[in-house]
């Protein structure tokens, strides 16, 4: 029986597959691939996706007597990607060529780390063509009124509407990523100066972004008068709490704000995504300098040439308050200190980088 709390996920994971005594094997040179990653400082959730999608690839060698990495050749590779494209979920639907991208990639990664390693003589997967990755626009992009009407559906008559509201206010002011949210430290906010120290986000790095001074309200008001009452048993800084006295697991964090973007009864769907998306978006239209959204979102530069990690806290909050429309006084003009946006190329970049989070994020959730 699988324990309390544990993900199909991991039970797959410990399933063994091919031969068993075999420390050649496929399965067995993918587990010390896997705790290289965990050496080598990559996140628990990273390993643990690669593991599942690398699985599935063992899976189907093992059904094909393929058990070892010496048996695995470009044409069997490339029978594997065929194998993706004609692939059919449950609900009939191809697998989207970012999906079997994907699918692919983590194969890439580990055949590299064979080669290096000298645990093949050869590597047929970087050879591999990747299929054309579809040009397309997000789904669901909120406009400012519907992310009002979102913001409005919790019950602020309740502890818990309360809390969900500042939440709510939080993603869509500040862009920050579920797990992030989730992480988020009570101290982590400086109130005096309307600012949020992100502690290891994605890629294990900090960063200070702004947050706006409505969110920062809603904050104060479930910090004040709802956290007390949550917290059970010894406080371990955790800014947002269930009713328990637990931290958010992300399905259960993915799973609430979609049903209050359901309730808003907008015709449009999402979760925590569509916040940090709308926020990129609505800035971008309003004129903001992409570098600074990039540093607000946590990107790596989009321009290999430039680094704007170190932009100026101060600079960065005022930017992000002059276009950002969920402010409690709205300007009439933006602040002096914008520069003009950039054009074109980045701005795309910055788009599609965030579409693959979404889908980063609903494959996982």
């Amino acid at each position: 029986m699988p324990k309390k709390g544990e993900s199909k996920k991991q039970r797959v994971s410990e399933q063994i597959i091919g031969p068993l005594g075999d420390p050649g094997s496929l399965y067995f040179q993918m587990k010390q691939f896997l705790q290289y990653q965990r050496e080598r400082g990559y996140s628990e959730r990273t390993v643990g996706n690669r593991e599942s999608l690398l699985i599935a690839f063992i899976r189907w060698c093992d059904e094909r007597g393929l058990t070892r990495p010496q048996e695995i050749t470009r044409p069997i590779l490339e029978r594997y990607q065929r194998h993706l494209f004609l692939y059919r979920k449950a609900d009939g639907e191809a697998l989207s060529a970012r999906s079997q991208t994907v699918r692919i990639t983590p194969i890439r990664v580990w055949f590299k780390w064979l080669t290096k390693t000298n645990r093949i003589l050869y590597n047929h997967a970087p050879d591999l063509d990747l299929p054309r990755m579809e040009q397309r626009l997000p789904k669901h992009i909120l406009s400012g009124d519907e992310a009002e009407r979102i913001l409005n559906v919790p019950d602020t008559q309740t502890s818990t509407g309360i809390r969900d509201r500042a939440m709510l206010e939080t993603l869509y002011s500040t862009g920050m990523r579920r797990m992030e949210l989730i992480g988020l430290s009570w101290s982590a906010i400086d109130y005096e100066r309307g600012t949020v120290m992100i502690r290891q986000g994605k890629g294990k790095k900090d960063r200070m972004i702004p947050i706006g001074e409505r969110a920062l309200a809603c904050i104060t008001k479930y910090r004040d008068d709802v956290r007390p009452h949550f917290v059970l048993g010894q406080d371990d800084g955790t800014l947002f709490l269930t009713q328990q006295g637990e931290g958010f697991s992300p399905n259960r964090l993915t799973q609430l704000v979609r049903e209050h973007i359901e309730k808003a009864n907008i015709g449009k769907r999402g979760s925590c995504h569509l916040f940090r998306h709308t926020m990129a978006t609505l800035m971008l239209e309003n004129g903001a300098d992409i570098r600074f959204i990039q540093a607000m979102l946590g990107h790596v530069s989009l321009n290999t040439t430039q680094i704007y990690t170190q932009v100026s806290i101060r600079a960065l909050k005022e930017i992000h308050t002059a276009p950002h429309p969920a402010r409690l006084h709205r300007q009439n003009t933006a602040s002096q200190t914008m520069t003009e946006p950039l054009r074109d190329d980045p701005v795309e970049a910055l788009l599609t980088a965030l579409d693959a989070e979404a889908y980063e994020e609903s494959d996982q959730a």
